[in-house]
């Protein structure tokens, strides 16, 4: 993948031919990576299972009788009827309240995973190429960042701020790109001292070119997989702040929430707590299975996939 890059100064059909060849490898290396990820069979179950998760918060309310805010009906109502899970002590229907906060779970999740991923591989990438000053300054902040109490600070910024679903999610974000930061840094420190990196600043190619054009294409596969594992940190992380009552509140509402709302009936109506537990746990899980195949997946040593 990168040493087409060596012929970035080079004009005419010897050009041309040497680019076909490495689109070439890169089609096969793509259909490599994506044979392994379909064979790894807990990942693509997993990748059915949180597909047909999300689809299916965003569908099935549509033909509920009973939409998330009603509260029409009468509190902690037994599951039957109208009301598959029963209601909550408000009135409200808990299935539609269980597929309302998973539609908000995962907004903050993806949220998070996106926003904290795009900073830390910018970071990371620019402080492994530049290296020296630049470096040690942008570690510093990731070391200053690495030793704050984040769950703390984070409660007191959401609540602080206020706490709809997209604060939490920035604020999240904020405390969620360090890790991938300093993986991106120690792959660039390795790819900026390669050939391809070297004959492209040769050819006057700035720091920016590099880094969008060479470093990060080549860390695609480390970029990936800590991105999925970043949906679950965010899932778990939410719910945390959620419970203890600093995380998204009212009209908004996410799956740690619901269960803060019902922990204390888990032995008198347990399906108003355990329906949103286990939706985190899937969640969660599910994300994780995800996460194990594509690193299955991206690894060039790798000669047999794991069911």
């Amino acid at each position: 993948m990168a040493n087409a890059t060596q012929t970035a100064t080079v004009d005419g059909p010897a050009a041309d031919a040497v680019r076909h060849e490495f689109d070439a490898k890169a089609r096969s290396q793509t259909s490599i990576i994506f044979g392994r990820f379909v064979r790894h069979r807990l990942a693509m179950a997993s990748l059915g299972v949180l597909i047909l998760l999300a689809i299916a918060s965003f569908v099935v309310p549509l033909f509920l009788k009973y939409n998330y805010s009603d509260t029409s009906a009468g509190g902690y109502l037994r599951p039957g009827g109208g009301h598959l899970l029963g209601t909550d002590q408000l009135g409200r229907d808990a299935l539609a309240q269980l597929l309302r906060g998973t539609q908000f779970s995962l907004a903050i999740a993806f949220t998070v995973a996106i926003s904290s991923t795009i900073v830390g591989v910018l970071v990371g990438a620019v402080a492994g190429y530049l290296k020296g000053f630049v470096d040690n300054a942008l570690m510093r902040l990731v070391d200053l960042f690495l030793i704050v109490p984040q769950i703390a600070l984070a409660a007191i910024l959401v609540h602080a701020w206020s706490s709809t679903w997209w604060v939490v999610a920035i604020v999240l974000a904020l405390f969620n790109w360090m890790q991938i930061a300093r993986i991106t840094r120690g792959e660039a420190l390795s790819l900026s001292a390669r050939e391809f990196v070297e004959a492209s600043r040769a050819a006057g190619a700035g720091t920016w070119h590099i880094v969008f054009k060479h470093l990060i294409p080549n860390m695609v596969g480390t970029i990936t997989v800590n991105a999925t594992l970043s949906v679950s940190t965010a899932v778990l992380t939410e719910a945390a702040l959620s419970f203890i009552g600093l995380g998204v509140q009212l009209p908004d509402t996410s799956l740690g929430l619901i269960v803060q709302d019902n922990y204390t009936q888990v032995l008198l109506r347990p399906w108003l707590f355990w329906g949103p537990f286990l939706a985190i746990v899937l969640i969660s899980m599910t994300i994780s299975f995800i996460g194990d195949g594509l690193r299955d997946a991206f690894d060039p040593r790798q000669t047999k996939v794991r069911a």
